[in-house]
């Protein structure tokens, strides 16, 4: 997603000792005021798409730290050790704000500084909170390091491991000449966009550079020699009082995520957020960074704790879905009810819809009886406008869903050419249409929300077994397949994964409501009951099904073969799909 530029910048100079730091403010001066701290090589622009999703409603200040972009320049690999740097941070709030406590959101080095000036006594009466991105104390860093390797066991040597093959390129960006004339070569703006673009699976576009950029990648690594090798031989002991967010980046080149472990030593308010995202979340995930960081000020503020933020709090005895909010549709029976039930019990607040009111109700009343939250409500998945209403009554009432469950469907059975057009669209609304629209409607706004999510899309082994006399139900799933192999993929840059359910041969009310085109009432009848009690035999209940949707969103798994005869189907229509085909022809289900 590419957002525009923010609006034009309230302009200031700002001195610290013997520099001119650049600052620029946006929004209300009166609002809470939000600190954006940039890392290297960016400057001010690295917020250009993060701003405006704070500025509306806080005033928020940006500036250059030191030998970049505005700023003073320096040559002296002294000026950039992480006191001075955390001296211009302080510099910059007493003229900002200096009679209020500043929110902080910081990146890279950018919250290597502020973890610096966060830990000095003057933090806890001039930041209010700290929401650190990819970005470690350098102390801390060294002592979970050492703390490791003084137990050694093959995990604990294994992690420091991998963090110093993480911050290789550091070495040669220590190098006194070669690394300067290196970047000064090729360190052009179309490169960097483009490397960054891949590391963080986000359009070149996203990336905002400032008009210095070239000289900023060139005289910012000063930065790395001022500071790493005397903070990685000699860690301090460094604590805060400041609540701190972290938000980590699960593919993040520099930092590896255990690195983070012992965060929870060094302040008592910490919250943690693990995100699938790369280093640079700025550009890719600023509508995570700004909801994140709005949840964390509405929090100390008093205004309530969001469900993801609670989820975040470091140290809070919880269920695995505690503070988690699951949306089910076609939850008055069957596999909607039991995945309703499954989650409630591991804490999860439901949200439950059926086309039968009633039925939503008394899988409502079983949650309860268990303990559980449960709301419900009466829906036809079919009708868009209707799907639209419902969510926008959702959010309203109970707030973006965390996990999203389409389960709503119909079976049908019959020859094509016996299955009149309008019985062929009726499948194709509800089971496809109905996962479109649920999609649709609570996915924009996870989206837009930017903490991610899990959407679960049940599909059927019929999808991808073709047969006579199930050419509308097939065709449906198999859309509903597709459709969300789509959809993840266009999702995955938001933290949204998709899953596809294949359930198989289950016994569920679907097979004794089934219409069957072609036949007689009397003849469906039979059908109907001829396959229920066949299901029923099969003894694969609604339960297991849900196991393993619960599983799958545990896991982020993509596509879920559930039943054994589903596995094997699959398996066989990847490798001989042909075989797949000649058997349909000669089988007959109706």
């Amino acid at each position: 997603m590419t957002i525009d530029s923010p609006q034009v910048a309230n302009e200031r100079v700002v001195r610290s000792g013997d520099f001119d730091i650049a600052v620029y403010e946006y929004g209300n001066p009166a609002a809470d005021t939000i600190v954006l701290v940039h890392g290297w090589p960016d400057t001010h622009h690295l917020w250009d798409t993060v701003i405006p999703l704070l500025s509306e409603r806080f005033h928020v200040v940006a500036y250059d730290t030191r030998g970049h972009g505005a700023s003073t320049r320096t040559q002296r690999t002294a000026d950039f050790r992480l006191d001075e740097l955390a001296r211009d941070f302080y510099a910059v709030l007493d003229a900002v704000s200096p009679d209020r406590p500043v929110h902080v959101l910081a990146h890279d080095w950018g919250s290597v500084q502020v973890w610096e000036a966060v830990c000095e006594p003057q933090a806890a009466a001039r930041v209010a909170s700290f929401t650190s991105v990819s970005g470690p104390n350098l102390d801390h860093l060294a002592s979970w390091v050492r703390d490791r390797l003084s137990r050694p066991t093959p995990r604990n040597v294994w992690q420091p491991v991998t963090q110093l093959l993480s911050s290789a390129y550091t070495f040669f960006f220590m190098t006194p000449v070669l690394p300067r004339v290196t970047f000064g070569a090729i360190g052009t703006e179309k490169l960097w966009q483009r490397a960054v673009s891949l590391m963080n699976d986000t359009p070149a576009d996203n990336v905002k550079l400032g008009p210095t950029f070239r000289r900023d990648m060139v005289d910012g690594l000063l930065i790395y020699r001022a500071n790493i090798v005397a903070r990685m031989l000699s860690p301090r002991e460094r604590r805060t009082e400041v609540p701190v967010q972290l938000i980590v980046a699960g593919r993040d080149v520099a930092v590896r995520p255990a690195g983070y472990d012992d965060s929870g030593k060094w302040t008592d308010r910490l919250w943690r957020r693990d995100v699938p995202a790369g280093h640079w979340m700025p550009f890719s995930h600023p509508e995570l960074l700004a909801t994140a960081t709005t949840e964390l000020i509405e929090a100390l503020d008093g205004a309530g704790v969001a469900r993801g933020l609670a989820r975040a709090e470091v140290g809070r005895t919880r269920r695995e879905f505690d503070d988690n909010l699951v949306v089910v549709t076609g939850a008055g029976s069957g596999i909607g009810r039991e995945t309703a039930l499954a989650f409630a019990r591991l804490g999860a607040e439901l949200v439950i819809s059926d086309v039968n009111e009633l039925a939503a109700k008394q899988t409502a009343e079983l949650v309860a009886a268990e303990g559980g939250v449960a709301h419900s409500y009466s829906l036809d998945v079919s009708n868009e406008e209707a799907v639209r209403a419902h969510a926008e009554a959702v959010i309203a009432a109970h707030g973006v869903p965390d996990i999203l469950i389409n389960n709503a469907g119909v079976g049908q059975a019959g020859g094509f050419l016996d299955t009149p057009s309008e019985e062929f669209d009726r499948v194709l609304r509800i089971n496809l249409g109905g996962v479109v629209n649920g999609c649709r409607a609570f996915g924009s706004a996870m989206a837009e929300r930017g903490l991610g999510g899990h959407i679960v899309n049940l599909s059927s082994m019929a999808a991808y077994s073709p047969q006579r006399d199930m050419a509308a139900y097939a065709t449906s799933k198999s859309a509903v397949f597709m459709f969300s192999d789509c959809l993840r993929a266009e999702l995955a840059e938001r933290g949204i994964s998709v899953s596809t359910v294949c359930p198989g041969i289950v016994h569920t009310n679907i097979v004794a409501t089934t219409r069957i085109s072609g036949v007689s009432a009397e003849e469906e009848a039979a059908a109907q009951q001829k396959f229920d009690k066949l299901y029923q035999r099969r003894g694969y209940t609604p339960d297991k099904v849900a196991t393993q949707i619960v599983k799958a969103v545990r896991t982020g798994r993509d596509i879920v073969p559930v039943t054994p005869e589903s596995w094997l189907q699959y398996r066989i229509n990847r490798i001989a799909p042909g075989a797949v085909r000649f058997a349909a022809r000669r089988m007959k289900l109706v």
